[in-house]
């Protein structure tokens, strides 16, 4: 059997087999002389040539870069012709189309059960594997959104990093390493599209409407403050020129009260005088007085008694007649 093996070498000698910078070699012994027959374990590493037997062996060479996954509804741009988005319904029964793309790539250490269960190059791996297995675990996942939840990016993204760390837990093990999910474009059948897009604008013009309303209201709070403070600011005027006036008239009433007062008191002594002065009048010094106050209004005045019979006139020393009645009225009193 050695001399048969030795003689094909001779004859037909090895060939290189070479692998790209992305690339891993998988070698499968079709014949088990020198080594088991069927798939080697260990892949041939990326950049390297290797030299081995025609016939009795085979290569193949899987791409580790990484692949896209493209089904889309638009023909130019999808892996297949046609449309290939993902159809299914929502939750609350409406019928849907997304575009979706998954990233994925070969794991260069299971590329060998990838040749042994799967295909023997990269799109093969695509077609039999990753595909139909994304096809259904993604659509499983957005079966659990509603109809408007399409519209929130943010549930959109959750739902597809669901249906990315999904597909590693069934993938993984069969050599395809999931990188990311992204959802693309969805379109509803044309009537619902239309209730949602005037839902849309229903919303859009009642929350513009709340808005508005809202900054009436604000503005309505702002101008009421504003006449709040012009009538407090009033009320305090008003208040302070009240107690202003108060203040005023409090010290008018201070000021006449003591003027008041202090005739008051200036009167009572006057009358007190004159009280005095009557009592003193009262007494045997009261006629002397009235006596000598004639006399003092008399003195220096010439005095003419006019007769009452006859034209005869005569003067009369006045001074010395009031002197003299003077002097007598007072021996008479003596």
């Amino acid at each position: 059997m050695r001399s048969l093996l030795f003689a094909l070498m001779f004859m037909g000698g090895c060939t290189p087999h070479s692998t790209g910078s992305t690339e891993v070699g998988i070698r499968v012994a079709k014949i088990g002389i020198l080594e088991d027959q069927g798939v080697v374990k260990e892949p041939y590493a990326p950049g390297t040539t290797n030299f081995f037997l025609p016939i009795i062996n085979d290569w193949y060479v899987f791409d580790t870069a990484l692949q896209n996954l493209v089904m889309t509804r638009d023909a130019g741009t999808g892996a297949r012709v046609g449309d290939d988005s993902l159809h299914f319904k929502t939750i609350d029964g409406n019928d849907i189309t997304v575009d979706v793309t998954v990233a994925w790539q070969i794991d260069a250490t299971k590329a060998d059960y990838l040749v042994k269960f799967v295909a023997q190059n990269v799109a093969g791996v695509g077609d039999r594997l990753v595909r139909p297995v994304s096809r259904t675990v993604i659509r499983d996942v957005l079966n659990e959104l509603a109809s408007e939840q399409f519209y929130d990016a943010q549930v959109r993204f959750e739902k597809a990093e669901k249906a990315s760390d999904m597909l590693n837990h069934y993938l993984n093990n069969e050599g395809v390493i999931v990188t990311q999910v992204l959802l693309g474009e969805h379109q509803f059948n044309q009537r619902y599209e239309q209730i949602i897009r005037d839902k849309k604008v229903a919303e859009q013009d009642a929350a513009r409407l709340s808005s508005e309303t809202e900054a009436a209201r604000e503005q309505m709070r702002r101008e009421l403050e504003v006449a709040k403070g012009e009538v407090s600011r009033s009320i305090e005027k008003a208040r302070g020129e009240a107690q202003q006036t108060q203040i005023r008239a409090d010290a008018i009433v201070f000021e006449r009260g003591r003027k008041a007062q202090a005739i008051l008191v200036e009167k009572e002594a006057e009358a007190k005088g004159v009280t005095e002065q009557a009592r003193a009048l009262s007494g045997s010094g009261g006629a002397n007085m009235v006596k000598l106050r004639v006399a003092e209004a008399l003195r220096g005045k010439p005095l003419v008694f006019l007769p009452t019979t006859g034209m005869e006139l005569h003067t009369t020393n006045v001074n010395k007649l009031l002197e003299t009645y003077g002097t007598l009225a007072v021996a008479n009193d003596e």
